[in-house]
């Protein structure tokens, strides 16, 4: 038997993160990725997910207690590979705009609040000649907008005379609405010149006057800006977030500002225009319009789930919450549950069937019993909360496309959820499995490309390390025991022959069968963070409600309807194809947009916004990084 060292080249590139096996044909993917990475394809995917958490392995017969492979010192530290971590958000820097550059002879003397040049310019009483004293600080893509502008001479936009102009005004109204559309009035607050001045002060007044049309001109980029792409950056929350920021053309926007009849409505119009982010924006509209407050919480204290036949105090303060919080749809098809209610404790069929009603709307098991989840749930979530979550909402419907099809694929992690969307509308949904806690999946957009039918999956380099090394060390013969197929130079070969030191000619995957960890198919969209979606044998997950468990990649509880519906085929003809053995990679038609999000606020398909739980807590890095920003633009 080859000596199983733990080398220093196994312990680098394991913890790099890098995968030990491709999935797709037998000889896909071997360590070379470790040394020589490209690019992932489809067909070389990894799962980050399985083995799925809670199970355990059953002790292998034959396996004498202690035994370990050579070369495994019992008091050698195993490698770990870490997950992604989350940051201390740090806000894009400001600098000061070189006013200075607007000083310069030519220029000075040839601009004006007209757009031709002006002779005769008496530098003392020009507001002009005061833009070099205006301190302004930006961020560099601002400055530089500003800089270009003002430096070529260009027409002041804020400014006639010795006063501010209409077109002032139309910005300014919609800077101070900016909490309409999930932004922070804060970010864009600029101090007004009064109307009543010291005629005798005229340099005063005129220095004053260009302070304010510099310091317009800056918010209302930055207005563009954050409209258009956000307010943060959302790969510096988290190694979880994967974003290409957009960009935005200011110089371009100055220039559509200086010609818009209507500044106000220009700087409106960059902000989303699709159907989920103006539900969103509805939403906010009609919560911060309601009277926050002036109802009590209502507060169902189980000591123990109810079932049906059961009694409890507590049923009075579920049919309440149920009252307020339900549809209006639940709360007409069970008007006369509600209308014959008469406070007793006794859990009746008929409450049952409501109760059962209102899961289903909500996504929850529906089987009339009411638990933690249920009863959170259903005391609902307070104004103040909701508000909270659609700010950050919207804040992140930003990161993704403006449109975002008339064809796609939505998973919603909060939600436990995917949705299939096709000529502008959802045709189904699926509960899904997303990762744990301490396994997160990530979030991102791009592209399905593949359907894998009885996929081999690629161990990946996190599991391979922290859940199969330790017990490689008890038992050499550990991945023989459970079927996996350990290859070393494309040579099939025991685990216990392996020598681990020689990382670059081994890979390890399991082969397709009725345990395989990925099930009968597998759902591609190649990216660096090797997550697809795909079948599961362990069906029973799906029956949770909190849905948080697995290793990063996404379960389906219905692989062939979602397989079937990219391929732009029946679920018949899906069966068919599983029917013959062998593995097989089928290129969809036409790529299909996914969205791997988290948005603990999003409408239905009858837009209808729906609260999910912050299962992973993204909404507080966000928040933060949300405060960080307004303190580092000095609001």
């Amino acid at each position: 038997m080859k000596s199983m060292k733990l080398a220093g080249a196994l312990v680098v590139a394991l913890s790099s993160g890098v995968v030990l096996a491709g999935a797709g044909q037998a000889n896909a993917g071997t360590l070379l990725d470790f040394f020589f990475p490209k690019k992932p394809r489809s067909q070389t995917l990894i799962e980050q997910q399985e083995p799925m958490p809670g199970v355990r392995e059953q002790p292998v017969p034959g396996t004498v207690a202690g035994t370990r492979s050579a070369g495994f010192a019992d008091n050698d530290p195993l490698p770990r590979v870490k997950a992604p971590s989350y940051y201390t958000y740090k806000a894009e820097p400001m600098r000061l705009v070189a006013s200075s550059r607007f000083a310069d002879p030519v220029v000075t003397s040839a601009v004006s609040a007209s757009d031709a040049p002006q002779a005769g310019i008496d530098a003392a009483t020009d507001p002009r000649h005061f833009l070099v004293e205006a301190q302004v600080k930006a961020t560099d893509s601002v400055a530089k907008a500003l800089e270009a502008h003002y430096a070529a001479g260009k027409p002041l936009l804020w400014v006639s005379g010795s006063m501010m102009n209409d077109r002032a005004r139309s910005v300014l109204r919609v800077l101070e609405r900016a909490d309409e559309v999930g932004l922070d009035p804060a970010d864009y607050d600029v101090a007004v010149p009064p109307l009543n001045f010291d005629s005798a002060d005229a340099a005063g007044r005129n220095k004053a006057l260009m302070q304010f049309e510099l310091t317009l001109s800056a918010k209302v980029l930055a207005y563009v800006q954050d409209a258009v792409r956000g307010r943060i950056d959302p790969n510096k929350l988290s190694g979880y977030h994967d974003f290409k920021r957009k960009d935005v053309d200011l110089d371009s926007a100055l220039k559509l500002i200086a010609m818009s009849p209507n500044p106000g409505a220009y700087l409106e119009s960059r902000n989303p225009s699709n159907p989920q982010f103006e539900a969103l924006k509805a939403e906010l509209a009609r919560l911060k319009a309601e009277e926050t407050g002036a109802d009590k919480p209502i507060i169902i204290n189980l000591q123990s789930s109810l079932k049906p036949g059961m009694s409890s105090p507590e049923v009075a303060n579920i049919v309440a919450a149920l009252q307020r919080h339900g549809s209006e749809g639940l709360k007409a098809r069970h008007a006369a549950t509600f209308a014959s209610y008469t406070g007793t404790p006794d859990y009746t069929p008929e409450l049952v069937a409501l109760v059962e009603d209102y899961q289903k709307e909500a996504g929850l098991k529906p089987d009339g019993i009411v638990g933690k989840a249920t009863a959170g749930r259903m005391m609902g979530v307070s104004n103040e909360a909701k508000i909270d979550k659609l700010v950050v909402a919207m804040e992140q419907l930003r990161w993704l496309p403006k449109d975002l099809g008339s064809r796609y694929v939505f998973i919603n992690q909060p939600a436990f959820m995917a949705y299939y969307h096709n000529d502008n509308r959802e045709q189904f949904s699926m509960r899904v499995v997303v990762g744990g806690p301490h396994t997160q999946t990530y979030f991102f957009n791009d592209e399905i490309e593949t359907v894998e039918l009885h996929p081999y999956w690629g161990v990946p380099a996190s599991i391979i390390v922290n859940e199969m090394l330790p017990k490689l060390r008890q038992d050499p013969y550990y991945l023989d025991r459970l079927g996996y197929e350990v290859t070393y130079a494309g040579s099939k070969v025991s685990s216990a022959d392996i020598n681990w030191s020689d990382t670059k000619k081994v890979g390890v995957r399991q082969p397709p069968g009725s345990d395989n960890a990925l099930g009968e198919l597998k759902i591609l969209f190649p990216n660096t963070h090797s997550i697809y979606m795909h079948d599961t044998p362990s069906k029973s997950f799906f029956k949770r409600d909190m849905r948080a468990l697995s290793h990063g990649c996404i379960r389906l509880a219905e692989p062939r309807v979602m397989a079937a519906a990219v391929l732009g085929t029946t679920v018949e003809d899906i069966g068919k194809r599983l029917s013959q053995p062998g593995n097989k990679a089928i290129s969809v038609p036409q790529k299909v947009p996914v969205y791997v999000s988290y948005f603990t606020a999003w409408p239905d398909k009858d837009g209808v916004v729906r609260y999910y739980d912050d299962v992973y807590q993204r909404d507080d890095y966000t928040r933060k990084a949300f405060a960080t920003t307004t303190r580092a633009r000095g609001a």
